[in-house]
């Protein structure tokens, strides 16, 4: 039996206090050499260049917003050679997903977050479908959450291909404690 051992990096509390060490998590992981994409979500853009600069040149970095971001972080993500994409569809709370996104908060916001983002790039062909990517998020501000995940669109994300349905292969980085609105 062929066994893996990875660190996972679990906080007593969620929140942007977080986001430092999510960073570093996620640097740790890319270090492996097998992923080579990373989608931020970042309301403001604010988290996501924070990202954007610390993963210069070692990913890239797709920061996704629901609404629009700050002009001064947009510009500066760009400036810095990634992609950011605001005003986005929020495929999780579309009519009919109710259980899936309900299922996915049992994990957390960012949890549920980092997964919806993942399925943005996609859908928005930011990032290539069926390959392994790292999704971050956090519960409210800045980040606390970070999944390994296969991509795939928002349409296939229950597939009956296995090669193109969602699969969270890791957890780098999450809260024990959940926040609940």
């Amino acid at each position: 039996m062929v066994k893996l051992e990875k660190t996972t990096i679990y906080f007593k509390e969620p929140g942007p206090e977080n986001t430092d060490d999510v960073i570093k998590a996620v640097a740790k992981r890319l270090e492996e050499g097998d992923i080579s994409t990373v989608v931020v979500a970042s309301t403001s853009g604010k988290t996501g260049l924070k990202f954007a600069e610390a993963l210069k040149g070692k990913a890239k970095v797709i920061v996704v917003s629901h609404e629009k971001m700050e002009k001064e972080f947009k510009g500066k993500i760009l400036e810095v050679g990634c992609v950011a994409a605001d005003e986005t569809h929020l495929p999780l709370h579309e009519k009919g997903v109710d259980d899936v996104r309900n299922a996915f908060y049992t994990l957390g916001q960012g949890f549920k977050v980092a997964i919806e983002v993942i399925l943005i790039a996609c859908d928005k062909k930011l990032i290539e479908p069926y390959k392994d990517v790292i999704g971050v998020a956090g519960s409210g501000e800045g980040s606390d959450t970070a999944i390994v995940a296969r991509a795939t669109t928002s349409k296939e994300i229950f597939s009956r291909d296995v090669k193109k349905k969602l699969e969270v292969k890791e957890i780098i980085a999450m809260p024990l404690k959940k926040k609940w609105w």
